[in-house]
């Protein structure tokens, strides 16, 4: 599983630089059948959304393309591998199972809010430019709102912890 891991995106310490890394470790970690049922899974959303958007109309079926086709399969997937990895060392994997399924969660969310941003921005340019223009800009919203997203939970986050370690 290829990711981009925005955990360290603003380096504080270096003049305030963007660095995005690509995690490629998660590949080795995966079976191929895991592969598989990501695919399967997410394929058979795409061809319900297709059968609803017959049925019912594009409106209704761009909601069925807005479920997360693929995010059940994974997040099961990052639990069951997290859990793996602490069983090896011999410490309890029930609990960091679910906190890494649940990084996952807030990361897929604050993708949505950015995913929304997207969709609104290709509804809203559609209709007075080329697509050739609209795609790119929309493309450039998603990845704004995504990242400062991010940035927003990791400062919410920090506070958080400063807090309860206070009080």
């Amino acid at each position: 599983m290829v990711s981009l891991r925005f955990r360290s995106l603003v380096c504080r310490s270096e003049a305030r630089r963007v660095r995005i890394e690509i995690d490629t470790s998660g590949m080795g970690q995966s079976r191929w059948y895991e592969y598989v049922i990501r695919f399967v899974f997410g394929g058979s959303v795409t061809v319900l959304a297709g059968i609803v958007a017959k049925r019912w109309g594009p409106e209704i079926g761009g909601l069925f393309l807005a479920f997360p086709a693929i995010f059940p399969a994974t997040a099961t997937l990052i639990q069951k591998h997290e859990k793996q990895k602490k069983v090896r060392f011999g410490q309890d994997a029930t609990k960091r199972g679910r906190e890494a399924a649940g990084i996952d969660a807030a990361g897929a969310t604050i993708g949505s809010v950015g995913l929304m941003a997207f969709a609104i921005a290709i509804w809203r340019g559609l209709p007075s430019h080329p697509l050739s223009i609209v795609l790119p800009a929309s493309t450039a919203v998603w990845l704004a709102i995504s990242v400062l997203g991010w940035e927003l939970w990791q400062v919410w986050r920090r506070h958080s912890r400063t807090k309860r370690a206070r009080g």
